[in-house]
Order: C-alpha cells, then sequence, then structure tokens
C-alpha cells in the first residue's frame, strides 16, 4: 500500500484531533523554520517555539535567548526573528526560545502529531532522507504555516521541494493529493529565490531591509539539520 503524501495550504485547515498516527512537517520559510534550522546548525542545544510572547517570556533566564517577532515587530528585550542576524549571537549550546507571527504558532497547533518536524529549503533533503528511512508507512502531512487566511507561495515552494525530493528518491512510495502535486509544479516553476523575492512575504521584509535573510532561505541544503519535536522542544537528530 503506498503512502499518503499530502500538502496543507494552511495551518488553519489543522485538525489536532486528526494528527495523531500521522507525521507532519511544518514550513515557514520566511523565516521561522530557516532561523530553527540555522539556530541548531549553528550549535543551539534546543530551540522551543512558543505561539505568544508572553510565553516566550516566562522562559528567559541566563543561558537562554529570546527571540523572533510578532507581525514583523521585535518585542523588547528579543533578539531578530531573520536568520543571518540571528546567527551574530552566541547560539553554542544555548537554548533558544523563538516566537512568531505564524511558524510556531503552527508548530505548536501541530504537536499532537505522532512525529513533528520544522522543515525549510534550507534542510530540505537532510529530512527526506530521515522522513524516508525512518517513516515509511504513516501518512505524511506537509504543513504550511501561511498568514492567517493568507496563502504563502514561500511554505507551498518548501513543501514541493520536500514532496519533490521524495518522490524522486521513491517514485512508486508515495500516493499524492492534488495538493501536493501542485506544490511540486510550483518548487520547479522558477527559480526559489526569486520566487521567494517576489512573495508578498518577501517584499514585506523587504522593507525591513531583510532580503539578504530572504536569499539565504531560497538555498536548498544550507544547513543540513533534521528539526524533531521532541518533548517539547525541537531537537537536531541528523
Amino acid at each position: 500500500m503506498q503512502q499518503k503524501l499530502h500538502v496543507i495550504q494552511n495551518q488553519q485547515h489543522l485538525d489536532p484531533e486528526k494528527l495523531p498516527g500521522k507525521v507532519v512537517v511544518v514550513f515557514d520559510v520566511i523565516f521561522a523554520t530557516t532561523t530553527i534550522a540555522m539556530a541548531l546548525a549553528n550549535g543551539a542545544s534546543e530551540v522551543i517555539t512558543v505561539p505568544e510572547i508572553e510565553d516566550a517570556r516566562k522562559l528567559g533566564a541566563d543561558g537562554v535567548v529570546l527571540a523572533g517577532e510578532k507581525n514583523a515587530v521585535i518585542p523588547s528585550g528579543f533578539q531578530t526573528f531573520a536568520p543571518l542576524g540571528l546567527s551574530k549571537c552566541e547560539l553554542k549550546q544555548k537554548k533558544l526560545v523563538l516566537v512568531s507571527t505564524n511558524g510556531t504558532v503552527a508548530l505548536h497547533r501541530a504537536r499532537t502529531a505522532a512525529h513533528l518536524y520544522s522543515g525549510a529549503i534550507v534542510n530540505a533533503t537532510a529530512l527526506c532522507e530521515h522522513i524516508l528511512a525512518h517513516h515509511k508507512n504513516e501518512t505524511i502531512l506537509l504543513v504550511c504555516a501561511a498568514s492567517k487566511d493568507k496563502f504563502n507561495i514561500e511554505d507551498f515552494a518548501g513543501a514541493g521541494m520536500v514532496a519533490s525530493i521524495l518522490t524522486q528518491a521513491a517514485q512508486q512510495r508515495f500516493c499524492l493529493s492534488d495538493s501536493a502535486v501542485a506544490s511540486i509544479t510550483i518548487a520547479k516553476s522558477s527559480p526559489l529565490n526569486e520566487l521567494l523575492m517576489y512573495s508578498r512575504v518577501g517584499n514585506v521584509v523587504a522593507k525591513l531591509n531583510l532580503s539578504a535573510d530572504t536569499e539565504l532561505s531560497s538555498q536548498q541544503d544550507y544547513f543540513p539539520v533534521v528539526p524533531k519535536y521532541l518533548n517539547g522542544r525541537l531537537l537536531n537528530i541528523s
């Protein structure tokens, strides 16, 4: 029997009661899941993702880095949410607590899954290799964080890249939903750096002088880590 592979275009379509037994990968390419990959690649001991600013503040302590944004505004006392800027902070063996408008909310919403991962373009192949080796029977849901009621093409393309790698590696293994097929088409439709730069969110962060971070977020396999949600935190299990 083929494995089901589905792309959910917006986290608001997730039903937490239907996630037990399933493998879920959450994408917030600009920037939460890219930032998670960067932090773990740069030696952070773990990343704790929380949905709200006050949840993050409660976890602040010595040796903890608070970072993130709400509506693209960095809270007082927090480090930047952008991967390049945050990479300048000392993260090695530090605990990172991250909050964001969409990505960390989606991870929180998906925490009832049997296996939950943070996915991005920058860690696509490492993630796919892990899924292919360790999840041979479960339904796989690639979840776009999106922006509340708005479709985000960069998340859809990130999911499409992962779906493409999975299906190319094991062509007869997966049964794709129409949304998965469409995501693969989008991911292959144009250079990813151009797609991200011209996206709605790409234009928003360009006004914040973060275009270099968007360019980084389009680079396949730049951070070959596998962030898995275990006991309330994301760990690199690669």
